[in-house]
């Protein structure tokens, strides 16, 4: 089985997985805060920047925002943007972000072709123009829906070694290894969902 099929394949049955749940999903975000229920952000995969799929949790216009809140960034060591309890999260946002719920929309990204099942995680392309110079060729790889470094610490690995994990991810490809770390995130998310 090829990569491309093994996207094919898991992209389907995640698909078949989120939609039971997607119109309960979509009332809740509704009714807190009308709509949009799906947003579009822009990431890197791939070496271009495509328009990746999440439930909405957070309020309209969080990115504008976002310049003013930049001085509570809890990330100090690279570009990424992290606040703990960031305010512009709806309250059914954090219920969505909890359990990694809002990122079940990019099964389309990845039956589209734009991601993959398994890869470096795609940052946004201000992120990326500011990733050390050893690491820039993850400019040129296609993002994952989850990824080596997801379950090896995800959010809480300094951002250095996210980037070193997936370099060594896209050195040491294989249809084994993807499948070891889908294995790996289905496990975590159904024991632990906030370790995803």
């Amino acid at each position: 089985m090829s990569k491309r099929s093994l996207d094919i394949v898991g992209g389907f049955i995640g698909l078949l997985f989120i939609l039971p749940f997607s119109p309960f999903i979509a009332l809740a975000i509704f009714f807190e805060s009308g709509g949009p229920i799906l947003v579009k952000l822009d990431r890197m995969s791939g070496g271009k920047v495509i328009k990746v799929y999440k439930f909405r949790s957070m309020v309209r216009g969080a990115e504008k925002l976002k310049k003013d809140l930049i001085v509570l960034n809890e990330r100090k060591d690279g570009p990424l943007f992290k606040i703990k309890n960031d305010p512009r999260l709806t309250g059914v946002g954090k219920f969505l972000r909890k359990f990694r719920l809002d990122e079940f929309p990019q099964v389309i990204n990845v039956l589209k072709g734009e991601l993959s099942l398994v890869g470096p995680r795609p940052h946004e392309p201000e992120e990326i123009l500011q990733y050390p110079a050893e690491f820039k060729r993850l400019h040129f790889a296609k993002g994952g829906l989850t990824g080596l470094s997801q379950v090896m610490g995800a959010s809480a690995l300094p951002f250095r070694k996210e980037l070193e994990l997936d370099v060594y991810y896209l050195d040491n490809q294989s249809l084994w290894q993807d499948l070891k770390i889908i294995w790996k995130t289905i496990w975590i998310f159904f024991s632990d969902p906030t370790g995803v």
